[in-house]
């Protein structure tokens, strides 16, 4: 009895190394095309504008499809779900590797994403329904989690060698032999739950106006600083996502099996979770969003260089993740959240001292602090999101979560990127302002100027972050309004 016991404990870990394949090869992917956009461009002879939306593309069919993937999870099984997202991926990424254009390799790429976003809401209900017990569901959908977030830094890694060596159709290639991999790993590992399934229609039109709302919110915030944040085309996806959202929100409350429960939204836990979720992954993202482009711009190092950086910051995530989760039952939620946010909020703080004498240890050691903070807060949020909805909802319940990150993400970057670019051009007036040259000669006022302007960049690059900071240290009191009960817990 007791070998049965063990045999199936042991099991329920090979179900957590399958659904890690899967979730670590789909980000993976995500963030290693960003490396190989120069060598395409070269290829298809198109611009840097152009190749833009092959990135944008992506993302907007990874936000349209999580929740629709999430409920048809819950509707037909996990297991199902997740096999065909990851065999669609496997096809999309074969094309993406025979790409003759850039109308193809969009369309390509579009595929590959609507793959890839099964991913998320299946593995963490897949995960969640396996790892009942408290602690070790929040051990596992820890070292789940970190591995998501993980990848966004190892990509850049392992894509430079990959690139270099065997050009940019490898990154879509290497996925099929891997893939293949996870799939079998799925079908041998990963059984069906027998949990008892909604029944009727799918909500069609509420998944198209969700995407609609959905592709014009991102799509405004990808491309907000291209286009201007009050230019036309962006005050009508403003108003597009409004209309569409108010319709979606008139559809669900009539509907039998909504994608997303609005219940959701009046369960307390389940909203705080979201929101402080949304603070760590905006700051996550827009932190790895702008420290290679300091790395590179300002210490000199090149893209692989860069990505070595990154490796302390890969390493802890996963370390801290599986840590919290395994103290999960033994610590108190509340406290955890609120200190373990305030870590990550004090790596982005370090960041404000960058300059162009720093050292790799000077990002690195920013960087480990944030992944600490990050990383051992990460397997209490996803196990409190699992364990506030019903077994048959955990699903839907996990799409929300993904979608969540994925435009507090995108917001991140967007308004990282803004204010970085509105202190350069604010610091340039003031330093100039305050700056005297002595020496009339055309070529020491060009190299005055260029030192004007390298300043305000470094200082602007210091103040961003340091805003990144204060909004992280103040987001992490969101957990204060999380109060849930558990077996050995009291109320907190």
């Amino acid at each position: 009895m007791r070998a049965n016991r063990k045999e199936k404990k042991n099991f329920k870990w090979f179900i957590l190394l399958t659904v890690i394949v899967g979730t670590f090869l789909g980000r993976l992917d995500q963030t290693i095309v960003n490396l190989a956009l120069p060598k395409i461009i070269d290829d298809f002879s198109i611009s840097i504008n152009s190749a833009g939306w092959i990135i944008t593309a992506y993302i907007l069919a990874n936000a349209i499809f999580v929740p629709i993937w999430g409920k048809l999870g819950d509707l037909k099984g996990q297991k199902k779900v997740y096999i065909i997202g990851f065999s669609l991926f496997i096809f999309g990424s074969a094309l993406s590797g025979f790409a003759w254009n850039l109308g193809s390799m969009i369309v390509f790429r579009i595929i590959q994403a609507i793959a890839s976003s099964a991913d998320y809401p299946t593995a963490m209900a897949i995960l969640a329904l396996n790892f009942k017990a408290g602690r070790e569901r929040a051990q596992a959908l820890g070292i789940w989690s970190s591995s998501f977030a993980a990848a966004s830094v190892i990509g850049p890694l392992l894509g430079g060698p990959l690139i270099d060596n065997f050009g940019w159709r490898s990154i879509f290639l290497v996925n099929i032999p891997v893939g293949i991999i996870g799939i079998l790993m799925a079908m041998a590992f990963i059984k069906e739950s027998d949990i008892q399934r909604e029944k009727g229609a799918f909500d069609w039109w509420g998944a198209i106006t969700l995407g609609i709302s959905l592709s014009t919110l991102v799509l405004v915030l990808d491309k907000g600083m291209d286009w201007g944040w009050i230019s036309i085309s962006a005050l009508f996806s403003y108003l597009t996502s409004i209309i569409f959202f108010y319709l979606f929100v008139k559809i669900e409350n009539k509907h039998q099996n909504a994608i997303i429960n609005l219940n959701f939204f009046k369960n307390k836990v389940f909203v705080t979770v979201l929101a402080n979720s949304g603070v760590v992954f905006m700051g996550m993202m827009g932190a790895i969003f702008l420290v290679p482009i300091f790395a590179q711009m300002f210490l000199g190092y090149n893209a692989t260089q860069t990505g070595y950086l990154f490796i302390p910051m890969a390493f802890l995530l996963v370390i801290s993740a599986s840590i919290g989760g395994r103290f999960n039952d033994k610590l108190p939620v509340r406290p955890v959240l609120i200190i373990s946010t305030f870590v990550a909020g004090l790596g982005f703080y370090l960041f404000s001292f960058l300059d162009p004498r720093s050292g790799a240890w000077a990002i690195m050691i920013p960087m480990s602090i944030l992944a600490i903070g990050i990383g051992f807060g990460m397997p209490l949020r996803t196990n409190i999101i699992a364990s506030s909805v019903e077994p048959n909802e955990v699903g839907s319940a996990s799409a929300v979560m993904a979608l969540v990150r994925n435009i507090a993400g995108a917001f991140g970057v967007a308004l990282f990127g803004t204010l970085l670019q509105n202190f350069q051009e604010s610091n340039v007036l003031k330093i100039a302002q305050h700056s005297t040259i002595h020496i009339h000669s055309m070529q020491i006022f060009k190299q005055a100027i260029g030192l004007i302007i390298l300043k305000a960049d470094i200082r602007s690059y210091d103040q961003v972050f340091f805003w990144a900071a204060m909004l992280t240290m103040i987001g992490s009191f969101t957990a204060y309004w999380i109060k849930i009960k558990n077996k050995n817990q009291k109320k907190i």
